[in-house]
């Protein structure tokens, strides 16, 4: 099969020929029929976060169903299926809480790699998922069937990006009709905090973002108002929006720690400043923590959107198929795997909402 390989951090990815293992016990192969670019892939492929190279990067897929492993229940080959990077137990401490996205367990996947060039040097497979490929090889947990009739370059958004803004807002907190959210940034993710927001009800739905085109989208998601940071103060915006007080919640979409900053004093007292960007390794964000107490304010971590994919995917699955959740309209752009770099330097730019590769 062909792969986009990285054989350094900040180089261009190079599409070369990659033998991949069949599935082993409690394993699937999937054949992948799209892949988005998650701004994740990016920090990766310029090695914000270390890791073993070469490696084969791409976590946001979806494909149909070609092989099953040995004990494997519930899917089937030629299932049409949407494949994240969250690989779980279902029975360790913290899957047995609900929380699969901090799944403890290690997996014969995570020892040895799938992934060899055709003379037998092993590839990394990055994020768990390796899905900058045309097929990939993951365990049972990692895949999600979904209907058909859903076009592969808007199922795939349900793997990563939809799900991670969509949960960020209503399972990592629970987000009240009536309630005020602030979304800073509404790229790929964002705007999907954006839209669940204005599915649950809240109100208003504050996107901030300095791109025109960004909050322009923001608006057809279900923002009621929109602020570029270039066109005058956030916070005074943000407190004309909602009684002088901030925010009920804050959603930081940006791994960058002026942004973060920024949304720390957007909340109200009392509110909720909800972390999903990811930073760098090692990089810090200074909050006064005197403040935090005073104010009774929280900061709360949110991964993946602390999604639980067997049942979260699926109802965002059935949330389109209602005509409830935009998922086509996400989809900026379509590449070809040979385009890949293109699509990143694409999405590097930030005038994107999602750059998908269409095998």
């Amino acid at each position: 099969m062909l792969a986009a390989v990285c054989h350094g951090f900040g180089s261009p990815l190079t599409v070369e020929e990659v033998e991949l293992a069949p599935p082993g016990p409690g394993e699937v192969s999937v054949r992948l029929t799209a892949c988005a670019i998650c701004h994740s892939d990016i920090s990766f492929v310029d090695g914000w976060w270390g890791g073993t190279l070469p490696a084969v990067y791409g976590h946001e897929a979806a494909g149909v169903v070609t092989e099953v492993g040995a004990g494997v229940e519930g899917l089937m080959p030629g299932d049409h299926a949407v494949v994240t990077l969250v690989r779980f137990c279902g029975e360790c401490f913290f899957c047995e809480r609900g929380m699969p996205v901090l799944c403890e367990t290690r997996f014969a996947l995570d020892e040895v790699s799938p992934l060899r060039f055709p003379d037998g040097r092993p590839i990394a497979q990055g994020a768990r998922t390796a899905a900058f490929a045309e097929h990939a090889t993951v365990h049972a947990s990692q895949v999600v069937p979904v209907p058909a009739e859903i076009p592969a370059a808007s199922a795939c958004l349900l793997a990563c990006g939809v799900a991670t803004g969509f949960g960020a807002v209503a399972w990592t907190v629970d987000v009240e009709k009536g309630e005020s959210v602030v979304v800073v940034g509404v790229g790929g993710v964002g705007v999907n905090s954006v839209q669940a927001a204005a599915l649950g009800g809240a109100d208003p739905v504050v996107a901030v973002d300095v791109s025109t085109m960004k909050l322009e989208a923001a608006r057809s998601f279900g923002a009621t108002h929109t602020i570029d940071p270039a066109a005058g103060d956030v916070r005074e915006a943000v407190l004309a929006l909602t009684g002088g007080r901030g925010a009920d919640f804050v959603i930081s979409t940006v791994g960058a720690v002026p942004v973060i900053e920024q949304c720390l004093g957007l909340v109200r007292r009392g509110g909720t400043t909800v972390i999903v960007g990811m930073t760098a390794d090692g990089v810090t964000a200074p909050f006064d923590p005197g403040m935090l107490a005073h104010d009774n304010a929280r900061i709360v971590g949110s991964k993946m959107g602390s999604v639980r994919p067997p049942d979260h995917v699926q109802e965002l699955a059935g949330l389109y198929l209602e005509g409830r959740l935009k998922l086509d309209e996400l989809v900026s752009n379509e590449y070809r795997l040979d385009a890949v770099n293109e699509a990143l330097d694409d999405a590097r730019g930030g005038e994107s909402i999602r750059n998908v590769i269409v095998f």
